[in-house]
């Protein structure tokens, strides 16, 4: 079947944050983030399929030639099937869970590399300030590799869930406290900055408690982690005692 008009100008559209807004939808590429998501409470609007994929993913995928998908694709190698869904309604805020909360993330691939491990490491639910990216965003979901459809994910005024929640909260620091000497609660917000610039002002100002991650090496001068990695250092942590 060749691939319409009307599609082929629908799936470029959602490229860009304010149609995906405006038509609620958005894009998956490849057979596992695909599958993943037909397997979620996700609703696909359309799923787009080469011919000589011969696994039956959704009972009525649209087939289309390898030439059509690689038109639609934005994969170096396009990999046999491409999705549009529905975006889900934002679920409530629960104030008294553990929580990560981004300030300002803008790096796509950052945001899906936290979306994994909020997954790996159980944590229900991600609040992400206004301004951070898109989490539709398609290289976002991308990496994400079907997280996506297991954390709740929350865009709103990050100071306004900070005064809210019922549970201590933490920033990522290089003037805090050792992560790796911390007494560190069950339940906790943890915040975690820009890939530039960190914790913004106005939401430092906000928390008493910071935590670091240490240097150990010899020469003592790399500058910083990067968000995702750091992420990763404090979760381990947070979870490394729960039973």
């Amino acid at each position: 079947m060749t691939l319409l008009k009307n599609d082929f100008k629908l799936i470029n559209s959602l490229r860009q944050k304010k149609y995906r807004q405006l038509n609620g939808l958005f894009i998956a590429e490849g057979v596992k983030v695909v599958k993943e998501l037909l397997n979620s409470s996700i609703k696909a609007e359309k799923i787009f399929a080469t011919e000589d994929f011969s696994e039956n993913i959704s009972g009525n995928e649209i087939l289309i030639s390898n030439k059509d998908l690689k038109k639609i694709s934005v994969l170096k190698t396009p990999n046999k099937v491409l999705g549009i869904f529905n975006i889900p309604k934002q679920s409530e805020i629960n104030y008294s869970d553990f929580t990560v909360a981004l300030d300002k993330i803008n790096d796509p691939g950052n945001l899906g590399t936290i979306i994994r491990l909020c997954d790996w490491f159980g944590v229900k639910q991600l609040i992400c300030s206004n301004d951070t990216v898109d989490c539709y965003n398609q290289k976002v979901v991308q990496s994400t590799m079907g997280s996506i459809t297991r954390v709740n994910i929350v865009y709103t005024n990050l100071k306004e869930f900070i005064n809210k929640t019922t549970v201590p909260t933490y920033i990522a620091d290089m003037n805090g406290l050792n992560i790796y000497e911390t007494s560190l609660p069950k339940e906790a917000v943890l915040i975690m900055g820009n890939e530039a610039n960190g914790i913004s002002k106005e939401i430092s100002e906000m928390v008493a408690n910071r935590l670091t991650i240490p240097r150990f090496g010899n020469v003592q001068k790399t500058e910083s982690l990067n968000v995702a990695t750091a992420t990763s250092i404090l979760l381990s942590e947070f979870k490394r005692g729960l039973k």
